[in-house]
């Protein structure tokens, strides 16, 4: 049984100037992050750009993953497509490449109906026996997957979980309602939004996946087992500490931000893919006096 709690990282894809995957940089994150004490990895979901990766380098990336995590670590691999036969081509090369879980984002652009998002999502879990996180972000994808939809969908095999990027607590409250109204027991519920990230556990989820702990993943992982212990003191401290980088990182479009600091702090090149490009300037200052706060930098 697919059970993940607490920090998991939504790893940032290192790429050169000329927008190249950059291997060394990669593993050498995925080194760092198994070392800081993260419980899983995201990878090739929207911080790491996905929607600029082509198919066959998106498996890549899995394949990678995979290979340098060898067991250390979950990998949940992005999958999700706007096209449900491509959502199933990704899900099934994730379980091939032996990712622990996939992430599939609701589908975007084309906005279905809440009956379209059931079959979307019930036809990838049907096609294929992986573990399988449901994603809704719909300030990004223009369509939102309702709690009504989530419970028709919780009861199959193969949906493990819900990533819930709203930062709407209500939603946290009224999808464990109906779950225990269902006898679902089992189902993972994490939060895909730095600022509420905390309270969102402290209120009953079980995890998140955070962009923030690309940057601070011992302290990310740290406030994830004070709040699943629900010591809501101390986990609210250190959250406190965060809350300035939380909301810088959202600043310019995920992962311009997070990309940015990343190679300020030497750990990846600052390669981004058009359309997106590097933050601009006039946060540069700031961005590096929240850093400095968090003696991160010099």
């Amino acid at each position: 049984m697919f059970n993940l709690r607490g920090s998991i990282v939504a790893l940032v894809t290192p790429m050169d100037e000329s927008g190249a995957i950059d291997w060394q940089a990669f593993k050498d994150l995925i080194e760092w992050h198994i070392n800081s004490g993260s419980s899983g990895l995201v990878i090739v979901g929207t911080t790491g750009e996905s929607a600029t990766l082509d198919v066959s380098e998106h498996v890549q990336v899995i394949e990678n993953s995979v290979k340098t995590a060898d067991g250390r670590i979950k990998i949940i691999a992005g999958t999700g497509a706007n096209s449900t036969k491509e959502a199933v081509y990704l899900t099934n090369s994730a379980k091939s490449a032996g990712a622990d879980a996939a992430l599939l984002v609701t589908p975007y652009y084309n906005r279905p109906s809440q009956e379209g998002l059931y079959r979307h999502y019930s036809h990838v879990a049907d096609e294929v026996n992986l573990p399988q996180i449901l994603y809704n972000v719909p300030s990004r994808t223009g369509c939102d997957l309702l709690t009504e939809t989530v419970m028709k969908l919780a009861p199959h095999d193969n949906v493990v979980g819900l990533k819930d990027a709203t930062g709407d607590l209500r939603r946290l409250e009224e999808t464990l309602f109906e779950l225990t109204k269902l006898k679902v027991n089992n189902f993972i519920l994490y939060s895909g939004d730095d600022p509420s990230a905390t309270k969102f556990m402290l209120k009953g989820g079980s995890g998140t996946i955070s962009v923030t702990a690309n940057v601070v993943p011992s302290l990310i992982a740290e406030i994830c087992n004070q709040a699943l212990s629900g010591d809501n003191k101390i986990a609210t401290k250190l959250d406190l500490e965060l809350e300035e980088l939380n909301e810088i990182l959202f600043i310019e479009s995920n992962p311009i931000p997070v990309k940015w600091i990343l190679n300020r702090l030497g750990r990846i090149p600052g390669g981004l893919r058009l359309p997106l490009v590097e933050l601009n300037n006039k946060f540069h200052e700031k961005t590096e006096l929240i850093l400095k706060k968090l003696s991160l930098l010099n």
